[in-house]
């Protein structure tokens, strides 16, 4: 979806900038989007970066958690107005639409948790990679809306993730109103998990993602793949499923060795198998 407001022209210095970041520590993979003058917007060459990155991310065994935030003021104001209008042809948007599901789709599909770090506005289609991210941490000062209503263009892609992420109502009111919401209203209706000052974001962030590296990237591959599928399922087949799911995890390595570690009361060593 689009942005509030069209985006500045960025300097000559950013245009040249990479438009996504990438810093690896412990086993987290920070991703931070670089179109700062821009608020972020996801323009085609960003959502292929990212796509590129995350796809990598997903085949390197170093990496656990990844981490998605955004550089300058915001974290990302929806798609580039600018980029859109200047091919209003029904395949340029065709094109745009299908790379940003393939992205957001990625994020969900990506055998690694995802952790959104929030600051600043998260407006249509940042909305919707908020609320596609598996985890969310704002700071207090991060605004969320989805509004594209009021630029005449309903933001149906970012509902599909927003409509998984909160309560129908909730959901509604935010596609048909296009209010920004602030971050405690976010916390309050499911969107974002923690809400933090904006000085303490960062710490928070790789405290959370710290937390999660420490555990077994195979049962976190496995126990985020069960997640997703058993949502989709009625609640027979959820149970068949989640049964097969921890059967198939009890057979592993890391089962065998969390459970024995626990038992002789010491700290599990991982193997990934």
């Amino acid at each position: 979806m689009s942005a509030a407001a069209p985006a500045p022209h960025p300097s000559p210095a950013e245009a040249t900038a990479p438009l996504l970041l990438r810093r690896d520590a412990d086993g987290v993979a920070w991703l931070t989007l670089n179109r700062p003058a821009a608020r972020n917007a996801l323009s085609i060459g960003l959502m292929e970066a990212l796509d590129a990155e995350l796809q990598a991310i997903g085949q390197d065994a170093a990496i656990r958690v990844v981490v998605i935030g955004g550089a300058g003021p915001a974290f990302c104001a929806g798609h580039d107005l600018r980029e859109m209008r200047a091919d209003p042809t029904r395949a340029a948007y065709e094109r745009v639409f299908a790379l940003c599901s393939r992205v957001m789709q990625r994020i969900v599909r990506l055998p690694k948790p995802v952790i959104a770090r929030v600051h600043g506005v998260a407006t249509a289609a940042g909305c919707q990679l908020v609320a596609s991210a598996d985890l969310a941490v704002a700071a207090e000062t991060a605004r969320f809306a989805t509004p594209g209503v009021n630029i005449g263009l309903f933001c149906s892609t970012p509902m599909v993730a927003l409509s998984r992420a909160v309560p129908r109502k909730q959901a509604m009111e935010m596609l048909l109103t296009g209010d920004l919401v602030d971050a405690a209203r976010a916390r309050e209706i499911g969107l974002v998990n923690r809400v933090v000052p904006e000085p303490d974001l960062d710490a928070a962030v790789a405290a959370l993602a710290a937390q999660i590296a420490g555990k077994s990237p195979l049962t976190l591959a496995i126990g985020k793949e069960a997640f997703y599928r058993q949502a989709e399922l009625g609640l027979s087949d959820a149970y068949d499923h989640a049964a097969e799911v921890m059967t198939r995890n009890m057979l592993a390595r890391d089962a065998a060795e969390g459970i024995d570690a626990f038992l002789q009361k010491r700290a599990p060593v991982w193997s990934g198998t």
